[in-house]
C-alpha cells in the first residue's frame, strides 16, 4: 500500500497538477479573449454576442476545472493521501 500510495502522489504532482494548471489557464485566456472582444466590438452587436458566448464558455471551464480540483482532493483525502495543494516536488 506504501508503495501505491507513493505512485500515486508522484502522478499527482507530475500529471494532474500541471494538466489542470494547464486547464486553468486555457479557460482563463478564453475568458480575456471574451471580454477583450466584448469590449472592442462594442458597436457590432455580432460580435458582442461572440465575446459574451468566449465569456461564458471561460466561466463554465473555470468551475469545471476547480470543480475537479475539489473532486480530486476529496478522493485524495479518501484515500489518506496529500491534497494537491501539499504535494511538493
Amino acid at each position: 500500500m506504501i508503495v501505491l500510495n507513493a505512485f500515486l502522489t508522484k502522478v499527482v504532482a507530475q500529471i494532474i497538477n500541471p494538466v489542470i494548471l494547464l486547464l486553468a489557464a486555457g479557460a482563463f485566456i478564453v475568458f480575456l479573449w471574451g471580454v477583450f472582444e466584448f469590449i472592442r466590438q462594442a458597436g457590432d452587436e455580432g460580435k458582442r454576442e461572440e465575446g459574451r458566448h468566449a465569456i461564458m464558455w471561460g466561466l463554465i471551464g473555470l468551475v469545471v476545472i476547480f470543480g475537479a480540483y475539489g473532486i480530486i482532493n476529496v478522493a485524495l483525502g479518501s484515500f489518506n493521501l496529500a491534497p494537491l495543494q501539499k504535494i511538493s516536488q
